[in-house]
């Protein structure tokens, strides 16, 4: 424990606490929504209804399972602690918050561009409602939907089809894609994984040669290709996998936004020592 740096310390337990304020809340109330840490601390998107401001700073705390909250925290502790270090704990913290919240910006953003286009198709199918258009809408967001419900609206597809005359199928598809999308509105997000990236990046930006040993496969390299490729994955991830359950943008964002704040420093600290 003499190892972990102060603010490091305080944010495992910070994290590690509302962990488990979440897994009691959870025993008593359920999962989900109806858990009162997963509604109010979460992030959602801010055309949700149960969106607040404030939740940009709180879902860094919340963690979605016991795995998530151990790999973010053993990050936090080994990578972390070596940088408060050399920065000091109020530049640490910062740096810390403020890739956290670019994490979630960036996020946020993705999230604005994918349902901008779920309400072009919208618009598009109440223009000029058939079921080949409704079979369209089916396909290509069907990540917006449980395969239990896809089945179903499949169902309601293939019987207006077989009947295009039939009143109510178009009123009946416009109120399923509206509901639609306001369920992928109100997934929530957890995590502390953008600004553990932003640790990640800050790790390997200041000691590029130190040797990190991997578990998986179980080989040597260096942290500035260990950075790389894990910010080479994530944004390919990003672009192929959008409907994934990991917020992969996030974890760019966090990436994204260290390296413009480190580099931000670095300009400063040149203007200060070229005034001297």
């Amino acid at each position: 424990m003499n190892r972990i740096s102060p603010v490091v310390k305080n944010l495992l337990i910070i994290n590690i606490l509302f962990f488990l304020a979440t897994f009691i809340c959870e025993s008593r109330f359920g999962a989900g929504l109806i858990n009162p840490m997963i509604r109010y601390l979460a992030l959602f998107y801010p055309g949700s209804v149960y969106f607040e401001p404030y939740q940009f700073v709180t879902h860094m705390f919340m963690h979605g399972g016991l795995m998530h909250i151990f790999f973010n925290m053993y990050a936090l502790w080994m990578f972390g602690s070596p940088i408060e270090n050399a920065w000091g704990g109020k530049r640490f913290l910062f740096y810390y918050l403020f890739t956290g919240l670019g994490a979630a910006a960036l996020h946020t953003l993705v999230n604005h561009v994918v349902f901008h286009q779920v309400q072009v198709d919208i618009n598009a199918f109440m223009d000029a409602p058939s079921p080949e258009l409704f079979k369209q809408f089916l396909e290509a967001h069907k990540d917006g939907f449980t395969t239990q419900a896809l089945g179903t609206w499949y169902s309601v597809y293939k019987e207006w089809a077989a009947n295009p005359s039939a009143s109510g199928f178009a009123q009946q598809a416009v109120e399923v894609m509206e509901i639609m999308k306001m369920n992928m509105m109100s997934i929530p997000t957890v995590g502390a994984s953008g600004a553990i990236f932003g640790i990640l990046l800050a790790f390997g930006m200041m000691y590029p040669n130190v040797q990190l040993m991997l578990l998986f496969p179980p080989i040597a390299i260096r942290a500035k290709w260990f950075v790389l490729a894990y910010g080479g994955i994530e944004l390919f991830l990003g672009f192929s996998q959008p409907g994934s359950n990991i917020a992969h943008f996030a974890h760019v964002g966090g990436m994204l936004f260290g390296y413009i704040l480190i580099r931000f420093w670095v300009y400063q600290a040149r203007n200060k020592k070229n005034r001297y």
